[in-house]
């Protein structure tokens, strides 16, 4: 079996990269898309401490043949690197193996309580598990993933993390969002009401989450999928000095992650951000006029620069990235 990114490479320029410009306009994901990635090996990364910038990598090279495919994709990897991680026990041996092999794919619904501030989906106690009720504004991947690494908040304020399964039954109901950019990847709006989590499926009980947030490995696998939009971008204009700048830039974020301060992951990740925007738009002046047309790689480019742009920004990288845009308070 081929490497981890050799793997991408391969299935970014067969696979994705052909039927991305069909999966953007019908607003659909084909599901052999993921059946790919888990027959190479892909849903297995992160599970055995493959170190960060192999992850990385491999997300920007997805990125670039289909930013929805990689946008479902990674949301895979926080549960099941939270599910290896743990000791071994009863809820470990139930889905480590399953989730490693792609045969069950995991989601991310934690916009509703891992993050500081008011939670909109609680934890209450009952017997034998958790009451989960309210809303998680954000999950993506739905009907492409199984389970969800799902955060409520408890009266104490501490999240309890748990895996849900991802079907509208037991009181959970999803709306469709539409996105300006990586609609295909079937992003939703969930409702819990009353949904009961056995205490079998709590991966976790963990502090009430603190001010700034930020964790600069999640911003750097942020800033991998914004690298993927400008490396496409890069490719399709051919030689110029922005090829420097994205090489620059990943550098950066890379070395980013040593700063415990944190300062230096923020301006990474703002700055992946603004070349992503810059790239599309000089794609977009490189194709002309034909690049306002609906279907285009330059189109859909830009689209998803500018989704990307501001998906998972915390506020010192917002900041930093009107900084950077020229509209700084």
């Amino acid at each position: 079996m081929p490497d981890p990114l050799t793997a991408a490479r391969r299935l970014a320029d067969d696979l994705l990269a052909p039927a991305a410009a069909e999966a953007d306009a019908r607003g659909t994901l084909p599901p052999g898309h993921f059946d790919a990635l888990a027959e190479a090996g892909l849903y297995a990364l992160g599970a055995d401490g493959e170190p960060l910038g192999e992850v990385c990598a491999v997300a920007e090279t997805l990125t670039a043949g289909c930013a929805a495919t990689a946008f479902v994709w990674m949301q895979h990897v926080g549960a099941l690197t939270a599910v290896a991680h743990r000791e071994p026990d009863a809820l470990r041996d139930a889905w480590l193996e399953p989730l490693r092999r792609g045969e069950r794919r995991a989601g991310a619904a934690f916009t509703g309580a891992a993050l500081p501030g008011p939670a909109s989906l609680r934890a209450t106690r009952v017997d034998g598990g958790w009451r989960f009720d309210g809303v998680t504004p954000w999950i993506t991947g739905w009907g492409h993933v199984d389970v969800l690494r799902t955060a409520a908040r408890d009266p104490e304020d501490r999240v309890v993390w748990a895996l849900v399964d991802a079907r509208e039954e037991g009181g959970l109901t999803v709306e469709r969002l539409r996105l300006l950019g990586l609609d295909a990847s079937a992003t939703v709006r969930a409702r819990f009401d009353g949904v009961l989590v056995e205490d079998a499926r709590v991966l976790e009980i963990a502090p009430p989450p603190e001010p700034p947030g930020l964790a600069p490995g999640t911003a750097r696998v942020h800033a991998a999928l914004s690298l993927g939009v400008a490396a496409r971008c890069c490719a399709a204009i051919g030689p110029s000095p922005l090829d420097a700048e994205l090489a620059a830039v990943r550098e950066a974020a890379d070395a980013a992650l040593e700063d415990p301060a944190g300062a230096a992951i923020v301006e990474a990740r703002a700055a992946s951000a603004e070349l992503a925007i810059r790239a599309a738009a000089a794609l977009m002046t490189v194709e002309g006029a034909r690049a306002v047309v609906a279907g285009g790689l330059a189109e859909r480019s830009a689209r998803e620069a500018l989704v990307l742009s501001v998906f998972g920004l915390r506020a010192p990288i917002r900041a930093a990235l009107r900084t950077r845009l020229g509209a700084s308070l």
